[in-house]
């Protein structure tokens, strides 16, 4: 396992990968005042999408996009490429928060996911886009009837391995329709480009500092949106800062930072691909609650993630949070574990970075001073499809449209906020103690479990 780690590299592929293409583009920092009728904060796929959106829908709009650093450069560009079609997490999630609603939910995502596949082609980005559908495994005898409820998805032992060979697979569920697979760099590039070919003023190294209102001419708030540098005085302004400490006080409580640890293989032979199988190449996860996820590339690299879900001491976001030897020695003895077959494959990168979590797992949507300031977050590591949900609820609310999307209890409704520290750290640890107990005792939660459970709070992955 040491031998796999000794020549890895601190770097986040896709990004790297990214940079390779000739097509990159850098855009300049904001250096002077201006105004426009709508800002965007946040140059990942949540604010990508709001510009291009808001564009769309009125050509006319002076649209700028402010970025801290560079575009995609966290969550956007570091994530597993796995875009879904749920809205809610998942359907036990969905139906348990919204029972009333979630056949609904499950439609516009379905929408949603078919929209996204059609702006990929519309705006020519080369996100290396397939349409595989995941592969749920079971890795414990109790997790097994977890994948066999539905005949049309059920895999037994065989038939799982016949797909991607692991000794550890004792069964799996196969959902062809609801996940397709990017490159998550290149879908946030392509984006980028898109929106600056409709006009979106995009400025990267501009991180703003404060948001303010003040009454402008004929009684019309404006919003006062400031960098270092500059101020761009604003009709409108989206919020897409997601697990970034958030510009309206009122949104702070409801997310907290959670660290997820990925390695990447180096490209597997040809061999070595004989040996695990993977022909359909379908994005992969197992039912654990502490779950590992898995992929395969372009060049037939091995993705390899999850498992850890470290808090940081007070919620803090510090690059240093990204170096932790003991994930990337635990991840890979797991990935080892699963495929016994590949031993002696080089981890070529490792990476790592925060994911916005919030209390029902899933985003949530909110506005603020008089509909002219709207926001969306705590994606829970969901966001690369339901980010562009989130756009056109922010656009549709900014914009005073009555919309299904608007009208949606998911989106009227807040989450319940975190408790302060050094609450929210217990609170957290416990929970991931106990997960990791369920998933060692055939899957009983609890009674800590059981009361978050039936506060609303509790999640099974």
């Amino acid at each position: 396992m040491q031998e796999s780690l000794r020549t890895t590299r601190s770097a986040v592929f896709w990004l790297e990968d990214q940079e390779r293409d000739a097509a990159t583009t850098d855009y300049p920092a904001l250096t002077a005042d201006t105004v426009a009728d709508l800002v965007v904060v946040g140059g990942g796929y949540c604010g990508l999408w709001t510009a291009i959106i808001a564009k769309r829908r009125d050509p006319s709009l002076r649209v700028v996009l402010l970025e801290a650093q560079t575009i995609g450069w966290a969550a956007s560009g570091r994530n597993g490429g796995f875009c879904e079609a749920s809205l809610t997490h998942g359907e036990e999630n969905g139906r348990s928060r919204w029972p009333g609603e979630y056949d609904e939910l499950a439609r516009l995502g379905e929408e949603n996911l078919a929209g996204l596949e059609a702006d990929v082609a519309a705006l020519g980005i080369d996100c290396q886009l397939e349409r595989t559908g995941s592969l749920s495994v079971a890795v414990e005898e109790h997790q097994v009837p977890w994948v066999s409820a539905d005949p049309s998805t059920h895999l037994d032992a065989t038939a799982v391995r016949a797909e991607i060979d692991s000794p550890i697979f004792l069964a799996g569920a196969w959902e062809r329709e609801g996940c397709v697979l990017v490159h998550p760099g290149r879908l946030a590039a392509g984006l980028a480009r898109a929106a600056a070919e409709l006009g979106v003023e995009i400025h990267e190294h501009s991180a703003v500092e404060a948001l303010d209102g003040a009454a402008g001419l004929a009684g019309q708030q404006v919003q006062t949106v400031r960098t270092a540098r500059a101020t761009v005085r604003a009709k409108r302004v989206a919020l897409a800062t997601n697990v970034f400490r958030p510009l309206l006080r009122r949104a702070r409580p409801l997310t907290v930072p959670v660290y997820d640890y990925v390695l990447m293989t180096d490209p597997l032979s040809t061999e070595q691909m004989a040996a695990i199988g993977w022909h359909h190449r379908q994005g992969l996860t197992d039912l654990a609650n502490q779950f590992h996820y898995a992929r395969l590339t372009a060049d037939n690299r091995v993705l390899y993630g999850g498992y850890d879900a470290v808090y940081p001491r007070g919620g803090r976001l510090r690059a240093s949070h990204e170096e932790r030897p003991a994930s990337y020695e635990r991840l890979a003895s797991h990935f080892l574990t699963t495929f016994p077959q590949l031993e002696g494959v080089r981890f070529s990168h490792r990476w790592s970075g925060p994911i916005d979590t919030c209390t029902r797992f899933a985003a949530f949507h909110g506005s603020a001073r008089r509909g002219r300031v709207a926001y969306a977050a705590g994606f829970t590591g969901l966001g690369v499809g339901a980010t562009r949900f989130a756009a056109q609820v922010m656009v549709d609310r900014l914009t005073d449209q009555d919309t299904p999307r608007t009208r949606l209890e998911m989106v009227r409704k807040l989450p319940l906020p975190f408790p302060p520290e050094p609450l929210a750290g217990v609170g957290i640890a416990l929970t991931k103690w106990s997960l990791d107990r369920a998933d060692h005792q055939q899957g009983q939660r609890n009674s800590f479990l059981r009361v978050l459970d039936r506060l609303g709070l509790g999640f099974d992955s």
